[in-house]
Parts: C-alpha cells; sequence; structure tokens
C-alpha cells in the first residue's frame, strides 16, 4: 500500500519528467537561476498560500470565525488582487477597531499628569482642543489643565491658534508645517528657526493624522484641516503609493470608502484574528453539554402536534426507557404535552415504536420511527427459539393486526403464558403495536383511552349498550399489557436497505440529534461496528463538503464531526436564568454518554430510569437518585459559582416538586443535613428540615404549565 501510494504521487501527481528535464537544463547551464525578492507571492504561490480547496469549494462549510480568520492571513495586496477591491468589513472586528482607534488617539487610559505630557502629546498628535486634552488628563490634574496650558502659552512651547475655524493648541515644532500647510496664523515670538519653510508640509500633517487614527473618511481628515477633498484625497493617494495608506472598506456596517495607516491595519488584523482564532479554539464541556440541550430544543420547547413531530424525528432510533418516555423525555421538548397525545401520530400512521430491550418485569428500552425511516434506522430483530414466541410469530403472519384475545383463540394457552410470550417478541424486535396503550398498562397506568381498539373505554360502552341483547356475554378482565393490535414488522412496501444506505441513514441520524458526532455517542446508540463502521460514511461526507471535520470539544476523541452551522451555533448558546430538569436518560443530557461524570469523591451517578439531572447553562449541578430522595451537588468552592450554582439548584427542585404533594429529600451529599450554607439557603427558601431529612410543598399544580 505503501509503494502503491508513493507510486501515484510521483507517477501521477507529480510531473517527474518535466521535473528532470529542468534539472539537466540547468547541470547544463542551459537554464540560469536568479535570485529574486518579492514583496508579493506569485500567481502560483499564492494558491498555495490561500488553500483554494479548502477556502473557496468548501468555504461554506467552515465556520464563520474560521473563514475570517483565512482571509485576514493574507496581506492587503494579495486581497485586493482576489476579490477586486480590499472590503474588510465582514473580516475586521468591531470591537478591535474601537480599541485600536482609541489607543492610537491615546484614549484608552487617561495619563497627562502635568505640562511635560501636554507638549508631548501634542507633538504626536497634532492640534488637539482644550477639551480633547481635558479627555486624556489623569483626574487629578484636570483643574490645573487651564494654568498648564496658560504657562505652556507664555513660555512659547505651546502655540494657541485658529484651525478650521476652531481655537486649537499645537506644539511650537510644527508652527511651520502648519502655516505653510493651512496658511495659520501664527503669533508673534516665535523663534526664527522654527519658521524656516517645511518641507511636504501638508503630508507630513496628513500622515501624522493617518497613523493616529482608525479608518476614516477622506471628508472627516479635510473637516479637520479645513483643507479642500481633493487635495487631502491628492495627499492620500501619494501615501498609498508610498505603501504608507491603504483605501478600502474597513468599518463593519460602513458603505463608503475608508483610508487607513498601513501599520494601524495590521494592529487591527491582530487584535480581529486573535477573537477569531479563540473562538474557533475547542470549548469546554459545559458549553458543549449547553449545546446539546439548545440543539434538542429542551432548551425552548416546541408547541402542539408538529414540534412533537419534529422531537421524534431529532430521537429517531435513540434507545429510551419506556417509564419516562411520556412522563419526562417528550414533556422536556414540547410545551403543553399530555400522556396520550403521541396517539395522534400513531392513528396517522407517521410513528411506529418498537422494543429494543426489557429492563426488570415491566420496564424496557424502546426506540421511535418515522414509518418511512424504520427500514433505514431500525437494528435486526434478534432471533427466538422458544416454541410459543415461534408459534405467536407463525399465527402474526397470518392474521395481520389481530387483538389479544384473538391470539389467544389461534394458538391456545393459558393468557398469562401467551402474553409473555408475546412480549418477548417485543423486546426482541419482532412485534409491535397500534399505540403506547399495552406499554402504559404494563408499566401500570390507565390503558389508552383513544387508540387501543376492542379493549378501551369507547368499547366497553358500546357493550353496555348492547347489554340487552347479550345478556350471557361475560368477558375475563383484561391482562394489563394487551391492548390494542399486534403486527409484525413487516410490511410489503418497504424494501430492504443496503448496507451502505443503512450506515449513510444511521449516521445522518446520529447528526441529526447531536449536531456534532464524537465518538463518545456511539456507546449508547447501539452502533453496531461502534465507530469505525461509520467512518467511512463521515469520510465520504465530509469529503463531500457535507461535513466538516475539527477538534470542537476539548477532552473528547480527535475524530470530531460537524453539521454546517452546528460550529457556530455551539459558541454561541444562548445563556438561561433558569434551571433545567431532566431524566438522567434523556438524550439532551450529555453527562454519563457524551461527557463523563463530573468527579466527586462518594458520588454515584448513573443513567437509570427515574434519576434525573439538574443543570444551568450545560454545567451539571445536582443528580438526584432514581428515588429521587438522594441528591448528589456539583456547586463548586468559589463564589459568585457556588452562590448562582445553589440558586439553580433550589430552583429545580422547586421545579421537580411542580405537581406533587410533597417533595422530600431524604440526603444531600450522603447527609441527612447539607452543608451550612446550602441547610442556610434551602431554609430561605421554603424548604422544611426534620428528621426524615427536608421536605418542600410546592403550590404549582401542572408539572408542564
Amino acid at each position: 500500500m505503501i509503494l502503491e501510494t508513493y507510486r501515484e504521487c510521483l507517477s501521477d501527481v507529480f510531473d517527474l519528467a518535466g521535473l528532470t528535464e529542468i534539472l539537466q537544463a540547468l547541470r547544463s547551464r542551459r537554464i540560469r537561476v536568479h535570485e529574486f525578492v518579492s514583496d508579493a507571492a506569485s500567481p502560483f504561490a499564492q494558491t498555495v498560500l490561500f488553500d483554494f480547496t479548502a477556502s473557496f469549494i468548501y468555504d461554506a462549510d467552515a465556520p464563520l470565525a474560521e473563514r475570517r480568520a483565512q482571509v485576514l492571513s493574507l496581506d492587503h495586496a494579495q486581497l485586493k488582487e482576489l476579490l477586486g477591491s480590499a472590503d474588510y468589513r465582514e473580516l475586521l472586528d468591531a470591537e478591535a477597531i474601537a480599541a485600536v482607534a482609541l489607543k492610537c488617539q491615546r484614549l484608552d487610559q487617561p495619563f497627562l499628569k502635568d505640562a511635560d505630557d501636554v507638549h508631548d502629546l501634542l507633538l504626536a498628535l497634532g492640534d488637539l482642543d482644550g477639551g480633547e486634552l481635558a479627555d486624556r488628563a489623569l483626574p487629578e490634574f484636570r483643574d490645573a489643565l487651564p494654568d498648564a496650558l496658560a504657562g505652556l502659552v507664555e513660555q512659547r512651547r505651546v502655540l494657541e491658534v485658529r484651525i478650521a475655524g476652531t481655537p486649537r493648541y499645537i506644539a511650537v515644532e510644527d508652527a511651520a508645517r502648519y502655516r505653510d500647510a493651512l496658511g495659520t496664523v501664527l503669533p508673534m515670538g516665535i523663534p526664527a528657526v522654527l519658521l524656516e519653510p517645511a518641507e511636504a508640509p501638508l503630508r507630513n500633517l496628513v500622515s501624522r493624522y493617518l497613523r493616529c487614527h482608525g479608518p476614516f473618511l477622506v471628508q472627516d481628515a479635510a473637516g479637520r484641516f479645513g483643507a479642500g477633498i481633493d487635495v487631502v484625497r491628492g495627499v492620500l493617494n501619494e501615501l498609498a503609493a508610498a505603501g504608507r495608506a491603504l483605501e478600502g472598506g474597513f468599518t463593519p456596517g460602513g458603505t463608503e470608502r475608508e483610508w487607513i495607516d498601513a501599520d494601524v491595519l495590521k494592529l487591527i488584523k491582530r487584535r480581529s484574528l486573535a477573537g477569531w482564532r479563540q473562538q474557533i479554539e475547542a470549548v469546554d464541556h459545559r458549553q458543549f453539554a449547553a449545546f446539546v440541550c439548545d440543539w434538542q430544543a429542551v432548551s425552548k420547547r416546541r408547541r402542539g402536534v408538529d414540534g412533537l413531530f419534529e422531537a421524534i424525528e431529532q430521537l429517531q432510533g435513540v434507545p429510551l426507557p419506556a417509564s419516562v418516555l411520556e412522563s419526562e423525555i417528550l414533556p422536556a421538548r414540547v410545551e403543553g404535552y399530555r400522556e396520550g397525545q403521541i396517539n395522534e401520530l400513531f392513528v396517522a400512521g407517521d410513528v411506529l415504536w418498537r422494543g429494543l430491550e426489557s429492563i426488570g418485569s415491566q420496564d424496557g428500552r424502546i426506540a421511535l420511527y418515522l414509518t418511512e425511516n424504520y427500514p433505514l434506522l431500525a437494528p435486526p430483530a434478534t432471533a427466538i427459539d422458544a416454541e410459543l414466541p415461534m408459534r405467536i410469530h407463525e399465527f402474526l403472519k397470518d392474521n395481520p393486526a389481530p387483538f389479544f384475545d384473538d391470539i389467544v383463540a389461534g394458538i391456545g394457552g393459558f393468557p398469562n403464558d401467551v402474553l409473555e410470550a408475546l412480549w418477548d417478541l417485543v423486546w426482541s424486535g419482532h412485534v409491535g403495536n397500534d399505540s403506547l396503550a399495552p406499554l402504559r398498562a404494563r408499566l401500570g397506568g390507565r390503558a389508552d383511552r383513544r387508540g387501543g381498539g376492542r379493549g378501551n373505554s369507547r368499547g366497553s360502552s358500546r357493550r353496555g349498550r348492547r347489554s340487552s341483547m347479550r345478556s350471557s356475554y361475560a368477558r375475563a378482565p383484561r391482562l394489563p399489557g394487551s391492548e390494542g393490535r399486534w403486527t409484525l414488522f413487516a410490511r410489503a412496501t418497504w424494501e430492504e436497505p443496503s448496507p451502505e444506505e443503512a450506515r449513510t441513514a444511521q449516521v445522518q441520524q446520529l447528526l441529526e440529534r447531536y449536531g456534532i458526532l464524537v465518538k463518545e455517542a456511539l456507546a449508547r446508540e447501539g452502533v453496531s461496528g461502534g465507530f469505525a463502521a461509520i467512518y467511512p460514511v463521515l469520510k465520504a461526507m465530509e469529503e463531500a463538503g457535507r461535513l466538516r471535520r475539527g477538534y470542537f470539544v476539548e477532552g473528547l476523541g480527535a475524530s470530531q464531526f460537524a453539521v454546517p452551522g452546528a460550529e457556530d451555533r455551539l459558541r454561541a448558546t444562548a445563556e438561561s436564568d433558569s434551571a433545567l430538569v431532566l431524566a438522567a436518560t434523556d438524550p439532551a443530557n450529555a453527562y454519563g454518554h457524551l461527557l463523563p461524570w463530573p468527579e466527586r469523591e462518594g458520588s454515584r451517578c448513573a443513567r437509570v430510569a427515574g434519576a434525573r439531572v439538574i443543570l444551568h447553562q450545560g454545567a451539571l449541578v445536582a443528580f438526584i437518585n432514581k428515588g429521587g430522595d438522594q441528591v448528589t451537588t456539583f456547586l463548586g468552592e468559589d463564589e459568585p459559582e457556588r452562590g448562582a450554582a445553589v440558586a439553580m439548584l433550589i430552583d429545580g427542585l422547586r421545579r421537580l416538586a411542580r405537581g406533587r404533594r410533597n417533595l422530600h429529600i431524604a440526603r444531600f451529599d450522603g447527609e441527612e443535613r447539607a452543608e451550612e450554607r446550602l441547610h442556610r439557603a434551602l431554609l430561605e427558601a421554603g424548604f422544611q428540615h426534620g428528621y426524615r431529612g427536608y421536605s418542600y410543598k410546592s403550590d404549582v399544580v401542572d408539572l408542564r404549565a
């Protein structure tokens, strides 16, 4: 493989024959070599430096900060040659321009403390009026500034003149320049040596104005000196020819052509580059966790059936505990979600659910799919070898969508045994149901009132109305978990996808769910073959410009892939003033899944059904165990971060208490009494402390209001 790589490079990519010919001509002296120092790269070298493939063909895939940093690495001449004009408005940072302009004008911090500083400042900046001098003076010197100016004028170190109709002060060393360039009237008593004709006086004044300002319009400079616009523009053109001045667009949001000193532009570019490069740097775990919550819309919930459909579209294929699906995971994404609301999508045939594995005797992990995506995303069903499940499987092949009573009547046997065998088929991925009613009943909830089939309340009402005609009819109590119609996951309209199609769909779904795909995401996604199996698909998508590879999150695997726009959103996640309470098993909770749990001595955090986490702006504030009575906190040690975390912990506990008669916490961090600062904060927030721990009564009834 290595030899073939060398052969391909040397024979197919490099022109070795041409190189040999040139070297032979050099040796025979038919070609001579001359050293030449160029101010700009050659056209060939420019393509190498600018990396056209990465910067233009896939330009839209790169994050905005990186594209700006790449272009800012060019010099002014290259940018003008490539773009036709030197327009930096979308590249330079407005804050960097403002900071450099203040520094050039010595306005970044007051420093004038005596008369000598005033004289030196006038030499550096040129003419200034009294107010402009006061802006640069230290507070303790401002009251003494008028006397200091009067003393300097009396000593003829500073002159008071009128420029553009405004009284200003200039250093006596500049007297001849202002006289010859602007016709300024000078006072008497100036030494003759300082009145000798100045060489290029206006050019000197404009040059100093140039290096002491950020981007400016030519009319601004002309107005400052009271000179003609065309005259000042002519001087600026001379300075541009000498490489001192640059014309173009520099201020973000501006529309007119501006001028700037070449060295000032370099300083602004360095500051802007520093800012953009900081945005390109990998983010920490807290920022990534906040991004995942924002990407999955749990920080800003969707609304209605359309919002529910979008949430399920993003959750396709992820293993979810059935016990928290409708109580925590869907309500975290859809505002006002009520149990059974998903039935509308089941009845319409838009969505289906499939069992993945059993958890204990009643709970289990399931996955939701859009119906048309099931063949692409669903894993293969596991083999069945028991006799009763195989008989049920054969019965369902010949009898599509029967009720449970029909299955019992068709194959015989005890209903309880048939039901357990049927659920074995559910957890192995062979059989599904047309609603979540059997899941709710198996979990201990009531049967579905909206789409369960013969066992629902409407059916009971019809039987009640016909009781006079069928008085002898009697039915045994329905077994919980048997509701609805049962079907095999096999449809004539479904075509078996190729392995490549299935892998591609799986990768696209992972990217849809997380935005930025890291190797750690696959641990709980059930991806057969792991990261190595999907890496060829990721690489192909990257080469096609549909993905971007980079190091986006620090501390995770080096191979990280982001969809276009995700990286910009990663660094611009909106901050929240409230806590976020999620199920520990929620895919939007990055901890214990995409990210490791924060370290804390004695903590036992785990992604188990019934456990919850409290997050604030991506930081893990607390973990609440499955029983809901023990809290592990992650508050930090330093203020003000600790105080803010305590406030978010209390906010999260209050949210958890909504809809309950009483929230009871037996232990904080393994202790019956929380540490003193947290204990006081809990009492102030309305918690009661007794021998059984802490309790809180909420006045809010509806958890999702």
